[in-house]
């Protein structure tokens, strides 16, 4: 069994969205609404002397959402992204800049309601063994 470690970093953005097709009992979400929106990033690490040091990572994180809101109220435009398209654009980044590996992702909603999001760094080793239907090593 592999033994992996990660680091994790948290931080939160103030952005604006809305769901326009929200359906029937939150039909409010239609229209654009603020939330706090909260992140939560674990990124694999291949030591024990962290080979990515966190506080620069989440500082790095923050100023690239720095960089896209909008003009000096800091605020996120963010459409009709949900939490899930936000994670896969955090992780996009992330995987560009850290490649080769694993990752997770996770966006709430104020820290209340969100996504968990996974991206696997290469494909899953094949199982040594197989088992049939009554559990039977073939």
């Amino acid at each position: 069994m592999k033994n992996q470690k990660f680091i994790f970093v948290t931080f939160q953005k103030e952005g604006i969205h809305c769901y326009p097709d929200a359906p029937e009992g939150v039909e409010f979400l239609r229209n654009p609404h603020r939330h706090m929106f909260h992140f939560r990033v674990d990124i694999e690490v291949f030591h024990d002397d962290r080979d990515i040091e966190f506080i620069l990572f989440k500082r790095e994180l923050e100023d690239r959402y720095r960089l896209e809101a909008v003009g000096h109220t800091g605020v996120l435009h963010i459409d009709h992204k949900s939490c899930e398209m936000l994670a896969d654009d955090l992780a996009t980044y992330i995987q560009t800049t850290y490649p080769d590996r694993d990752l997770k992702v996770e966006v709430s909603e104020d820290g209340e309601n969100g996504a968990v999001c996974f991206y696997a760094a290469r494909e899953q080793a094949p199982l040594l063994y197989q088992h049939d239907s009554l559990g039977r090593e073939s």
